[in-house]
């Protein structure tokens, strides 16, 4: 688990842990909710299906290094033949400890509710006609079994499709022993189908659609035998490079890539566990990859697929309580947002607090003649999105509408594209960013003109404009009038736009130029007040702590006195806890109901503290590589709240948080005998919502 480091100091540290290793650890603390028996029974098979989720865009996204060394095509450094061995290992491991979950507690315990995946032997006679009957009208016209041969070689599989491999007796239509043919399964048609109350009486049964193909196999190819066959689903990397300055149309270009994402290079393949060694070695040779990329799986071969049931089931008993977020608290509805703007900034905690609080922001901007221009980023928006409905609105009634729209956010690019399509189609000023950088920070500013002057009003957010994923991300939004924050954002967007030097700024701290500059300053100055003697602290808030130059500043400044929690949700490269050199660091991770997304960086010296909220984690890509942006939140009753809310309640959760072992390993939290444990995400939606059944 872990990898050489030299710190740049006279001290010697301790090894950093291993990045890909800590996101697989990251997964095993996901799944541990699917274990959970406090967790309602479908939420824990929702919970099975986010880790199947996760591990694929794994795959799709940093195995192939791993994979590369392996097969000798000249990579080093961290990416050797023992990382792509200890990676596989670990991935056996915690794929098999969803299957072994999957089989032995969450299928009996569906049963037991009524809820079943009924597999062809299961099924008596009128349901396996019913079946039939599905078969022959809505799947058999659209199979096409592909026989191999010279003149038919073997297909184009799409990443991530499924598909059956069979194996056949005798000879074909031509006297010929091609004994190898590949059925594809439709995309098009849904992958659980619930039988109908004629023969599942009153229970609810349901056949997959791998289920209902596999009955009938034999009778795609007439006049031969079905001797062997499997279920297969290749995953392929999927990370779209696109060489930025050697391109005239970014847009285009990337529009081109997608149309060959589904095709990249192989790096895993699934069978079914009764896949013959002919056929897996048939496979793994046709799709290059070594025996270590093969999982034979005992189950449906995708489990994401099974979100399907929740859908398909109205069992409110078997779900999470519904929530419903409070309307956020600090805005007074009939009045102009503006107008309370002039009074205090406003801060949105989401989900706890909805997101209609950004889209009355952006409401009011567009219904608001006095307002005459609205610039906003886009990141991930989704393809259905009130936001960008309204930022419609605004071209149509004559506003001065810029939207900076990133192109190259992972697995949104397609949507992006099309948004960006469209409010150029209708005379928005698109841009698409900085060459070589990820414009990832989250901004929209509004130009209001009150009296003969302009006045700018502003939002920032540590997440996306996703009203989807604001229901289940935690986020904060911060509205504010302050002059200089609006001003600095002011010129990021022109810089965005002309990408001429960017002024020296205000407040805001903006990569690639200052925020990681920044942030290692903060900790050092730190470190050397705390060797002096001041009572110094760091909680700093993230996804994932994967930044070696932070990691060694923190280090460093533990040493030197400074106490520094780190609540860090995924990836963590830092060893906390290591006797004689991280005493003073503690890394905890909390993995609740919402997926935590917000940042928040904290640091006090004796009795003056700062807080900053941020779009970026401490990653270096984050740093180098995009356009990430970090404020200060200086109102000092809305920087408690923070504290209290985002710091205070996540370092004292009992329910939903693992703490970083010394090994580097995580422990989930316990509560001391008679002592009643409470979770930050449950006091929060006790705080700002109201819970009621589905």
């Amino acid at each position: 688990m872990w990898t050489s480091f030299q710190d740049r100091s006279s001290v010697a540290n301790p090894d950093l842990l291993d990045r890909d290793l800590s996101l697989l650890a990251f997964n095993e603390r996901v799944l541990d909710w699917a274990v959970r028996e406090d967790v309602p029974l479908l939420e824990r098979l929702r919970y099975l299906c986010i880790v199947s989720s996760n591990l694929d865009e794994f795959f799709e996204v940093r195995a192939e290094p791993h994979l590369s060394a392996f097969q000798g095509n000249d990579r080093k450094g961290q990416y050797t033949v023992a990382s792509f061995d200890r990676l596989a290992d670990a991935l056996h491991q915690l794929v098999d400890r969803q299957y072994t979950l999957y089989n032995e507690k969450l299928m009996p315990a569906l049963v037991a509710q009524g809820l079943r995946i009924m597999s062809h032997g299961e099924r008596n006679a009128a349901q396996r006609a019913w079946v039939k009957q599905y078969f022959e009208k809505e799947v058999r016209p659209l199979l096409i079994p592909v026989g191999l041969d010279p003149s038919h070689p073997f297909p184009q599989v799409a990443n991530k499709s499924l598909n059956f491999i069979v194996r056949l007796t005798g000879k074909d239509a031509f006297g010929r022993n091609n004994e190898i043919a590949i059925v594809k399964v439709p995309r098009v048609l849904p992958r659980l189908i619930r039988m109908p109350a004629k023969v599942a009486g009153q229970k609810a049964l349901f056949v997959s659609l791998s289920s209902v193909i596999r009955a009938h196999l034999a009778e795609l190819f007439t006049g031969r035998e079905v001797w062997q066959f499997s279920q297969f689903r290749v995953t392929r990397h999927s990370d779209l490079a696109v060489d930025e300055d050697d391109v005239q149309n970014l847009r285009m270009a990337l529009r081109e890539g997608l149309e060959h994402r589904h095709y990249g290079q192989a790096v895993r393949l699934e069978v079914s566990a009764g896949c013959s060694e002919h056929l897996s070695e048939f496979l793994l040779k046709q799709f290059e990859l070594p025996p270590k990329a093969l999982f034979r799986v005992h189950g449906p071969v995708n489990l994401v697929r099974l979100t399907q049931l929740i859908d398909l089931v109205d069992r409110p008993d078997l779900c999470f309580t519904r929530y419903n977020p409070s309307f956020p608290v600090q805005i007074r509805a009939g009045q102009s947002i503006f107008e309370q703007l002039k009074e205090r900034d406003i801060l949105m905690h989401q989900p706890f607090e909805s997101f209609d609080g950004v889209l009355t922001f952006l409401r009011d901007a567009v219904n608001d003649p006095q307002v005459l221009a609205i610039k906003q980023t886009i990141y991930r928006t989704g393809t259905d999105s009130e936001l960008m409905e309204l930022l419609r609105e605004a071209v149509r009634r004559g506003k001065e509408v810029t939207v900076v729209v990133e192109l190259k956010a992972r697995f949104d690019e397609e949507a992006n594209i099309n948004w960006a399509e469209m409010l150029e189609s209708i005379g928005a000023q698109v841009l698409y960013g900085v060459v070589g950088l990820k414009t990832h920070a989250k901004m929209m500013l509004i130009t209001r003109r009150e009296g003969k002057t302009l006045k700018r009003y502003g939002h920032l957010s540590t997440g996306n404009y996703n009203p989807k994923t604001a229901r289940l991300y935690t986020d904060i939004s911060h509205l504010t009038a302050d002059a200089a924050i609006t001003a600095d954002m002011e010129h990021v967007f022109v810089h965005l736009a002309s990408q001429s030097k960017l002024p020296r700024m205000s407040k805001l701290w903006m990569a690639p130029f200052h925020l990681h500059r920044n942030l290692l300053a903060k900790i050092e100055a730190l470190g050397v007040e705390a060797a002096g003697g001041a009572d110094t602290r760091i909680v700093a808030k993230m996804n994932s702590l994967t930044d070696e130059a932070l990691v060694r500043a923190l280090m460093l400044a533990g040493q030197q006195g400074v106490k520094i929690d780190l609540i860090v949700r995924g990836a963590c490269i830092l060893p906390a806890q290591v006797p004689g050199y991280t005493d003073n660091i503690r890394v905890r991770s909390v993995i609740g109901r919402f997926l935590e997304h917000s940042r928040v960086f904290y640091f006090r010296s004796n009795a003056v503290d700062e807080l900053y909220l941020s779009s970026a984690d401490w990653m270096n890509r984050n740093m180098v590589r995009r356009v990430e942006l970090a404020w200060p939140v200086t109102d000092e009753a809305l920087r408690q709240r923070l504290v209290d809310e985002c710091l205070v309640a996540y370092m004292h959760d009992g329910v939903d948080a693992w703490d970083m072992q010394a090994d580097g390993s995580y422990r989930r939290t316990e509560a001391a005998p008679g002592v009643e444990a409470h979770g930050a995400q449950q006091a929060l939606m006790d705080r700002y919502g109201r819970t009621q059944k589905n």
